[in-house]
């Protein structure tokens, strides 16, 4: 139990969004995915997810690790109803009206709230992504299913110590994730082996060097001087402890840092590129898109996008 009020105290987390939304018009996602995690709250209707189309019972969660595409269905759905995450995003409108939460409590029509937030071990890496767990229904919790409620419900509110009350309500959503992981035995295994990084100061110092030169050189020769181990050992030892080569962390972490700029910059997609450590700049879009699903100059519409009006 130590060991994992240490992982619990090592990650930071950060309330990205949160939203009450009626169902207009039903539509299955085929690689639905965001760059940071999703909580997914059913108030009435239906709602699916995976290869499967495993069901989610009003009142139930449905909770979506960053960057991992799953497929979500919003509403009763038929083959014609089919798209893929850009277009979904660029027409939500059509799918998602925006209500108050008050609203919920009168409709009869299908409704969802949804909180996004990132959760990060030491300021660095994405925590639930980093387990490699898929997305996963949290049923028989009221408590989480409460505090989705009370986040969205505060983020509506104009009140004095608002940002400190939604930051303190989705700290709590991430302790009460872990403790619903683990008391109903879900991926306890991937908490336990794949959080092995929280044991070696080496792998934080290589992680803490990504992050300062998320631009620069990060080969594995680099990254073997910053560890003080082989070169031709550094990519076995990263991987053995985290779950992936560190090549394919370092691209993640380059990918975030760029949704980053443009979120808050107006610096072109050539220069984002080139200060996340992409020279070609045609290389870092297609990757960019391969892995968001979408173009990196539609992310700088994604919060108009996301957060219908």
């Amino acid at each position: 139990m130590e060991y994992y009020n240490k992982v619990i105290e090592s990650v930071g987390v950060r309330y990205v969004k949160g939203n009450n939304f009626k169902i207009e018009r039903p539509v299955t996602i085929t690689d639905y995915t965001d760059s940071e995690n999703t909580a997914i709250l059913l108030h009435r209707g239906s709602l699916n997810y995976g290869e499967d189309q495993e069901s989610v019972n009003e009142g139930e969660i449905l909770f979506i690790p960053a960057s991992r595409p799953t497929r979500v269905s919003f509403g009763t759905v038929t083959k014609r109803n089919e798209t893929n995450n850009e277009n979904f995003l660029e027409n939500k409108k059509k799918y998602l009206q925006t209500i108050s939460f008050k609203n919920i409590k009168n409709l009869d029509d299908d409704c969802i709230t949804t909180v996004t937030f990132e959760a990060k071990v030491f300021d660095v890496v994405n925590f639930f992504y980093s387990l490699g767990i898929p997305a996963f229904v949290i049923r028989f919790n009221d408590r989480i299913a409460s505090i989705i409620e009370d986040v969205v419900k505060e983020s509506e509110q104009n009140t004095p110590g608002k940002e400190r009350v939604i930051k303190l309500y989705t700290e709590l959503l991430v302790v009460e994730l872990v403790r619903h992981i683990l008391k109903n035995r879900l991926f306890v295994e991937e908490l336990s082996t794949n959080s092995t990084y929280f044991k070696d100061p080496r792998l934080i110092d290589m992680f803490n060097y990504i992050k300062k030169n998320i631009g620069g050189d990060l080969s594995n020769k680099v990254l073997a001087k910053v560890a003080n181990v082989s070169e031709d050992y550094v990519g076995q030892y990263f991987k053995m402890l985290t779950g992936i080569n560190p090549q394919d962390y370092i691209e993640y972490q380059r990918m975030e840092a760029a949704v980053e700029l443009l979120r808050t910059t107006k610096k072109s997609i050539r220069d984002i590129g080139k200060e996340v450590g992409y020279k070609d700049t045609a290389y870092f879009c297609r990757r960019f898109k391969m892995m968001y699903g979408l173009p990196a100059g539609k992310m700088r519409r994604r919060e108009s996008l996301i957060n219908v009006q």
